[in-house]
């Protein structure tokens, strides 16, 4: 299960990202109402918590914008705002639920597992592009009967490529999805891992490549494309 959390208040936000991952859910965590709708775009998430007062972009226009481009991620708006008219602004530009800062750490969770529980009938196990399957639960890799296995950032890249195929993926965006908002990695990091990548999906003898396209980014394609 990922989430995403969008919070100006760093402390706030880093807390709210711990919590969630000893909780066991997965969590990106993000500082500002642009980047918020970046990573929710990628579709990738299963539920967001957002913000309303961010910079650059404020949670109201967010999820206004995440819904205009028919991403159906529940949305948990949490802000420090109580009054009516801000809540119903917040539910009509498509939050499914509203939380009021302080919030007791029991009543988020709750609301999480609430939002979440939903889904539930839709549950996804793999992703398959092609030939190729990857198991979200076990991080493997295969295609007609062999396997092997990913490490967390060769998982984490495939699994965004597999999500996205007809979309090119940036390694700016690699880098902040995989490595984190505050990593030191480099696009080098990036290249060493698409190489590793592309070493497993041949050894499991798939037809799908890894395309680069130059000073742009990684795509998914048939061998033939």
């Amino acid at each position: 299960m990922q989430i995403l959390v969008v919070e100006d208040e760093v402390r706030l936000a880093d807390a709210l990202g711990q919590i969630l991952e000893e909780e066991k859910y997965q969590t990106d965590v993000v500082y500002d109402g642009q980047d918020g709708l970046d990573y929710a775009l990628s579709g990738i998430y299963d539920l967001i918590i957002l913000d309303v007062m961010l910079p650059k972009m404020n949670g109201f226009d967010v999820a206004a914008e995440i819904r205009n481009n028919k991403i159906n991620t529940p949305i948990l708006m949490l802000t420090a705002k109580d009054a009516v008219p801000d809540k119903v602004t917040g539910l009509d530009s498509g939050a499914d639920d509203y939380m009021t800062k302080p919030f007791d750490t029991a009543e988020l969770l709750a609301r999480v597992r609430a939002l979440t529980r939903r889904q539930g009938e839709v549950v996804i196990n793999e992703l398959t592009y092609e030939d190729l399957r990857l198991d979200l639960s076990t991080c493997d890799l295969s295609c007609n009967g062999k396997s092997t296995h990913l490490n967390f950032k060769e998982f984490e890249i495939l699994k965004l490529l597999m999500s996205n195929p007809k979309t090119v993926i940036t390694k700016e965006d690699l880098i902040v999805k995989v490595w984190g908002y505050d990593s030191d990695a480099t696009d080098n990091n990036v290249e060493a891992y698409i190489s590793f990548l592309r070493r497993k999906i041949k050894f499991v003898g798939s037809a799908v490549n890894i395309n680069a396209l130059r000073k742009v980014g990684y795509r998914l394609e048939p061998a033939d494309a």
